[in-house]
C-alpha cells in the first residue's frame, strides 16, 4: 500500500510541502500530570519550592532524581509551595516556565525551571498489528509516528478514513485523515496531542470475515450443545 502519494516521482530534487502544520508544541489540559524543577546556585534558596523532590544546584553535574509531580485540577490550576494557586492550563511548557520564573524572581535569583509533562500519550485502536496506549516521553508525536509505534496498519485497514477523536474544549471532535495522501501533512491532527485516540476502520472483506466467523461460532456451539442434550438424554433412558 502506497502512502503520500501525489509525490513528484520523475525528479531527483526534493519536494516541498506547502502550507504544513507548524513546530508542534502541547498545551497543559486539566488533569495532566506535570514534574516541576526549579534549581538555582544556591540551593537552600530554592528548597521551598522543591517539597518532596531533590533540589540540585545549578551548574552541577549531578542529577535529580523524583522532581515534585503536580495535576492539573479540573480548573486548569495547580497549587504550587509558596507561589500558591497557579493557572497553567491553556499555556505552553515554555508559557507556563515564564510565568512560574516571573513568580519566583521575587524570592530566587536567576531560577532555573524545567517542567515535563508526564502523561503524554496516545491510543491506536483497530486495524493495526499492535494496538495500544503509547507514552510520548519527548512530548512530541505525528500521526505516521503513532500508527508506526502500533506496527503499521494490517492489510484489512483502510487507509484513507483514519479516524482521530481529539477533546477540545470539553468536547470530542473527530477529523477524519487520509494517509494515502499527502494532504496528511497539512492536517490539523497531524501533530497529535496528548490523549488523542486514533482508530483505524476495518475494511468490507475484514468484517465480512468477522461476521462469518461469528456465524461458524454459534452454529458450532448450538450443534454441541444440541449433542449434549442427546446424550444425557440417552443416559438417562
Amino acid at each position: 500500500m502506497i502512502y503520500f502519494q501525489h509525490a513528484d516521482t520523475t525528479s531527483l530534487t526534493h519536494n516541498v510541502i506547502m502550507d504544513t502544520i507548524p513546530f508542534f508544541t502541547p498545551i497543559l489540559r486539566p488533569d495532566d500530570l506535570i514534574s516541576i524543577q526549579v534549581s538555582a546556585m544556591d540551593p537552600d534558596v530554592v528548597r521551598p519550592f522543591m517539597l518532596g523532590g531533590t533540589v540540585v544546584a545549578a551548574g552541577n553535574n549531578s542529577t535529580t532524581t523524583n522532581p515534585p509531580t503536580y495535576l492539573i485540577d479540573a480548573n486548569g490550576t495547580i497549587e504550587f509551595p509558596v507561589l500558591g494557586t497557579l493557572k497553567l492550563a491553556g499555556l505552553s511548557r515554555k508559557e507556563a516556565i515564564l510565568l512560574i520564573k516571573d513568580r519566583l524572581k521575587n524570592y530566587v535569583s536567576n531560577p532555573i525551571v524545567n517542567m515535563r509533562i508526564l502523561n503524554f500519550k496516545v491510543t491506536v485502536l483497530g486495524e493495526v498489528k499492535t494496538p495500544g496506549v503509547f507514552t510520548i516521553v519527548n512530548e512530541r508525536v505525528t500521526l505516521p509516528e503513532a500508527i508506526g509505534l502500533a506496527g503499521d496498519l494490517n492489510i484489512t485497514g483502510i487507509r484513507k478514513n483514519v479516524l482521530v477523536i481529539r477533546e477540545k474544549d470539553g468536547k470530542k471532535v473527530e477529523t477524519r485523515v487520509d494517509l494515502t495522501s499527502r494532504d496528511v501533512f497539512k492536517s490539523p491532527v497531524f501533530y497529535l496531542n496528548q490523549n488523542d485516540l486514533v482508530y483505524v476502520e476495518p475494511n468490507k472483506t475484514r468484517i465480512n470475515a468477522s461476521v462469518n466467523s461469528l456465524a461458524y461460532t454459534t452454529i458450532g456451539i448450538s450443534t454441541i450443545s444440541l449433542m449434549i442434550n442427546v446424550i444425557n438424554f440417552i443416559r438417562k433412558k
